[in-house]
């Protein structure tokens, strides 16, 4: 028996748990039993983006219901898989569940795809698995922040390198909405060792202003409603919010020293994201879809390259942020369901980082 959380695909907030019987594995498949995964604003961006960019056709639920996937452990319950065994932990793409059917592909000692037909169409960032046995990324004490930033993480990562290469569009600055999101952490962290001549101005609510600065992230913190206070300098705009409101705002401030804006995230569900509010001026605002730049990326560095390049980034960043978080373990899917509305809601605390173990 399967236990799953849905949520209604055209009203976010309509939320059910369903039962389903486990079929039996087919040859090569393998059952993973989900041990943990976290709840964050990344979440709410794949449920919101969900249609326009395939994410509720990872794990499909039924009708209008979907399956908001998750980033998590898991342990090898059943295999039919000979170099997969019984035990075994991994690390990856997971829905809100607790168990799922995989089916390894290109299985190596650090991990294996999932070659499952339904999940070929989206980005293979998204299938693939680390086997924790053989995994460098891996640290048993940091699992909880792994979940938490881990992904988004990479995200910012991505972001700067692409900043970087494009000579951050001739800016002097960067200005982060949603300055207390992981990602946006993510990247002022990387963007502060790599492209130190950078400035990083964070943009969050008045609420989370004293939270954002004592993450020494960013060289300036403002509130929304503090646009004005914006340094007329060339910038680059990173948006998380999704607001388009906030966008129009920050374009309209910085005029012609906006060089560049572009648009990772939603965390402020039902600002406008997706909806034609006008366009702003200044630069059209562009979508940045990490996992088409890491698939360049890797591409273009080789996955051993890359990886130690994210891998030395992430050690800095998890030493510098994870004493600002506290990791609030949370048990069974019904407090998953309920992380997930709060978020949802934007009730969430930035600095609680929710783990969930179903």
């Amino acid at each position: 028996m399967t236990t799953t959380v849905q949520v209604k695909r055209g009203a976010l907030a309509e939320t059910r748990i369903v039962d389903h019987a486990d079929a039996p594995l087919g040859d090569g498949e393998v059952r993973l039993k989900v041990e943990s995964f976290s709840v964050t604003a990344n979440n709410v961006t794949y449920a919101v983006a969900g249609d326009a960019f395939g994410y509720w056709n990872f794990f499909p639920g039924e009708g209008d219901w979907g399956v908001v996937p998750m980033w998590g452990h898991a342990v090898v319950s059943e295999s039919r898989h000979p170099e997969i065994a019984v035990g075994e932990r991994v690390y990856g793409y997971l829905p809100m569940a607790d168990s799922v059917d995989v089916l390894p592909t290109g299985v190596s000692a650090g991990g294996f795809t999932d070659a499952a037909a339904h999940r070929q169409p989206m980005s293979p960032i998204y299938n693939q698995y680390s086997r924790l046995a053989a995994d460098p990324e891996h640290d048993p004490a940091r699992e909880g922040e792994r979940m938490i930033f881990g992904p988004l993480f990479k995200t910012g990562f991505l972001i700067e390198s692409f900043m970087r290469r494009e000579g951050w569009f001739g800016a002097e600055a960067v200005v982060l909405t949603s300055a207390s999101s992981k990602t946006a952490m993510g990247l002022a962290s990387v963007a502060k060792h790599r492209s130190p001549e950078i400035k990083r101005i964070g943009l969050t609510s008045a609420g989370n202003v004293d939270f954002v600065k004592r993450g020494g992230f960013y060289d300036l913190v403002l509130a929304y409603d503090d646009l004005a206070s914006l340094p007329q300098v060339s910038s680059v705009l990173v948006d998380f919010a999704g607001n388009a409101g906030l966008i129009h705002g920050v374009h309209t401030t910085l005029g012609d020293n906006l060089k560049y804006s572009c648009t990772v995230g939603a965390t402020h569900v039902g600002a406008g994201f997706g909806q034609n509010n006008g366009p702003p001026p200044g630069p059209t605002p562009v979508l940045f879809f990490a996992p088409d730049h890491a698939v360049a990326v890797i591409k273009e560095q080789g996955p051993k390259a890359f990886g130690e390049a994210v891998g030395e980034s992430w050690l800095r960043f998890i030493a510098e942020a994870g004493g600002a978080l506290t990791i609030d373990e949370r048990h069974g899917l019904e407090a998953a369901r309920d992380a997930y509305l709060a978020t949802l809601a934007g009730r969430a605390d930035p600095a609680v980082g929710i783990v969930i173990r179903p």
